[in-house]
């Protein structure tokens, strides 16, 4: 079994940045993808990034793309979403997630569905304001 832990979410204004992080315990990570997904108020859970396990492939929807950045360290068993430039829009629950995967292909649409993913996290809330 994989637990996940979120952390570093908090509120902070339009422009700024955050770092959440995602330690995993339990079974080392290094065969797993992970993702990053959020949830807003009154909203369906969304894919906003993942990354192969090995971390060469990365993919992230379009709305974040430029601003956020995927990272992972197999070796510290934990995953990274580096946040800049964040806009109100922005607001959500962020949960990480794992799924087993050791393929070389990195299948950018199963890495889009939340029912691809085995664990996640009890979710870091995330608050930007205007």
């Amino acid at each position: 079994q994989v637990r996940l832990v979120e952390s570093g979410g908090g509120a902070v204004q339009a422009g700024g940045s955050l770092r959440l992080s995602c330690a995993a315990s339990g079974r080392t990570i290094s065969n797993y993808v992970a993702g990053w997904f959020r949830q807003a108020p009154g909203k369906e859970r969304e894919f906003v990034t993942a990354i192969s396990w090995s971390g060469a492939s990365t993919i992230y929807t379009d709305s974040v793309r430029g601003r956020f950045t995927i990272s992972r360290d197999n070796a510290k068993n934990t995953v990274y979403l580096q946040m800049n430039s964040l806009k109100p829009e922005d607001t959500a629950v962020y949960y990480c997630a794992l799924r087993y995967d050791t393929s070389s292909m990195f299948s950018e649409a199963r890495a889009r569905l939340p029912g691809a993913y085995a664990y996640w996290g009890q979710g870091t809330q995330v608050a930007v304001s205007s």
